[in-house]
């Protein structure tokens, strides 16, 4: 349903982020604003701002005292003061403020630690290969629909103890949260209700049978003595499976969408294979996929603009990310990149819990990739389609694979 407001007129007074314009190439936009009108203001949605510099991006991000974390998707429902359940926010740790933010976050750290993500390596590679077993030998296939919107579904899933079986139900949800955001908020509460009854569903189940997957240590653990109540459980469930899945799969298309058209970086990564992991890194620089949100909480002056209590503010980290005051070369892929401080998993103390996680599916799937397909490039530019909202990611790229391994 994403495009039911009118065209964009002026994107440093109007902007829209599921305007076509902004969904074919934000890169425009934002560096149109960065050099012209740095913080960019809009009455749609009931009022937000847009920062486009990383200094402004950062600071925003870090200041947990006029900057509420409590709404983190910009749409047409926007969180009052008695909506909220504060502290907790709707979606725990990512929409919690501080102090119970802390507390909230330290529960998945174990999950999301280097040795867990470890075990999951093998699974991830079976998989990736088993997905291009699916389509070897074709000329022709969709990278985005057949490869990587897979690969964080099968992930997530394992680690939640969901049926694989609802996974194009998972990618159903993730549009309605992330994609569908200019829907009237009658339509976005009724999906929010549908999206809740999935995941009682799924409590209902682990309750009745406890496994040895994330929902049921969700389930048990303690928090200052106490078990999470069913909100913090399922805002936590939702939290994962939307921002585990989408997220992940932008960030392996758009990696993909990028050597599709740089030959010489497929060639480099295959002859210099220990450069894979700074490449990644670049990778996640260059083509960030999300841009989170917040709410004004006390009015403050930022950049010579008053922003007010209740007005959204969208942080676009891949905006950040390409500012040439922090990068050299700012847009441009350097995969040997040596100083690389990126903010494509946020900044603050909201930085994405699941970085690891993404990391090692992001280079695992690069990796089954090349040792597969040796050239390969896009089959039609135009064809690509991506996503809208606040996570930017290809949702269709028909690929042309002129040499399998």
């Amino acid at each position: 349903m994403a495009g039911q407001h009118p065209p964009v007129a002026d994107w440093a007074t109007d902007f829209d982020h599921t305007d076509p314009g902004w969904v074919n190439d934000p890169y425009a936009v934002w560096d149109e604003l960065r050099q012209t009108c740095p913080i960019a203001h809009s009455e749609r949605y009931g009022g937000v701002w847009l920062p486009t510099r990383h200094e402004d991006v950062a600071a925003i991000a870090y200041d947990t005292d006029h900057f509420t974390s409590q709404g983190v998707v910009v749409s047409e429902v926007r969180p009052g003061p008695d909506d909220l359940p504060r502290p907790i926010g709707p979606a725990p740790p990512i929409t919690s403020d501080p102090p119970f933010h802390g507390l909230a976050r330290r529960l998945l750290l174990p999950a999301f630690a280097p040795k867990p993500v470890d075990r999951l390596e093998p699974f991830t590679r079976d998989f990736c290969n088993g997905l291009l077993d699916k389509v070897a030998g074709q000329e022709r296939f969709d990278a985005a629909r057949d490869y990587a919107q897979h690969i964080p579904v099968a992930v997530i899933v394992q680690m939640l103890g969901f049926p694989i079986e609802d996974a194009d139900l998972f990618r159903r949800f993730i549009h309605l949260v992330l994609e569908d955001v200019d829907a009237p908020a009658e339509v976005r509460e009724a999906q929010g209700a549908e999206i809740d009854a999935y995941i009682d569903a799924r409590i209902a189940e682990h309750v009745a049978e406890p496994r040895d997957d994330l929902t049921t240590y969700l389930l048990n653990v303690e928090l200052e003595g106490q078990k999470l109540s069913h909100e913090h459980v399922r805002g936590t469930m939702i939290l994962l499976l939307v921002a585990g899945i989408d997220t992940t799969w932008s960030a392996i298309g758009s990696s993909l969408w990028h050597l599709a058209q740089h030959p010489d970086d497929v060639a480099r990564l295959r002859s210099e294979p220990d450069l894979m992991a700074t490449a990644v890194e670049e990778l996640l620089r260059a083509y960030a996929p999300v841009t989170m949100a917040r709410l004004v909480a006390e009015e403050v002056e930022m950049g010579g603009c008053t922003m007010k209590p209740g007005d959204w503010v969208l942080l676009p980290f891949p905006a950040a990310n390409r500012d040439p005051e922090k990068f050299s070369d700012a847009d441009r892929v350097v995969l040997d990149r040596a100083e690389n401080r990126h903010s494509a998993f946020g900044l603050g103390i909201h930085r994405c819990v699941g970085s690891n996680l993404a990391r090692m599916e992001l280079r695992v799937a690069l990796e089954v990739w090349l040792s597969r397909i040796h050239e390969f490039q896009l089959a039609d530019p135009s064809a690509v389609t991506w996503s809208a909202g606040q996570v930017r990611g290809p949702r269709s790229m028909p690929v042309r694979v002129t040499t399998w391994a």
